[in-house]
């Protein structure tokens, strides 16, 4: 980054960044800890499926906004955390979260294909009595680990950041001069 680097991401990235960690939270809580739960035969399960692959929808095209924005948007100067290990592991751990979410929306895809839900949220198939028996469901699981994994440990930076450092990083991603 040039020394024009502002100091905080832009106010839309802000947004976006907060929405989506809100809904991913949101979405991992309820795939993780609701929706298992849930028997097949209840009629509110279809309706609850309905719901989270649509705010998954929402969440992959958040994703392709937020990845442009990278692009478009200046950003301020990469945080250092003090050690060029951190330092790498900082960068990292953010490719691995962009790439973690694009495989929750593409691994959600292929399960929304695959169990043909179009067709179920319509009424015109029945609700598949077992989603593991479609590879891209283990793949989802999978994925939503890895993600949750690299959530908290996003988390832990930012808190290492904010009381050990205390340099004030988190303000980057906030709204404010």
């Amino acid at each position: 980054m040039s020394e024009t680097a502002p100091k905080r991401y832009h106010p839309a990235h802000v947004v976006i960044h907060w929405l989506m960690a809100l809904l991913i939270l949101m979405m991992l809580g309820v795939g993780k800890t609701v929706m298992p739960g849930v028997d097949p035969a209840d009629p509110q399960k279809p309706m609850m499926l309905q719901s989270h692959a649509y705010i998954g929808i929402s969440l992959a095209a958040l994703l392709v906004i937020r990845v442009i924005m990278l692009f478009v948007l200046k950003r301020p100067a990469p945080a250092d955390a003090g050690n060029p290990v951190l330092n790498f592991a900082g960068r990292a751990t953010h490719i691995l979260l962009y790439v973690f979410m694009l495989g929750m929306v593409l691994s959600g895809m292929g399960l929304f294909q695959m169990a043909n839900l179009p067709a179920v949220f319509s009424g015109a198939a029945p609700y598949p009595a077992n989603f593991f028996d479609y590879p891209a469901r283990n793949g989802h699981g999978l994925v939503s680990w890895l993600l949750l994994a690299f959530i908290a440990l996003h988390f832990g930076a930012a808190m290492f950041h904010q009381f050990i450092r205390k340099d004030g990083l988190l303000e980057r991603m906030w709204f404010g001069k």
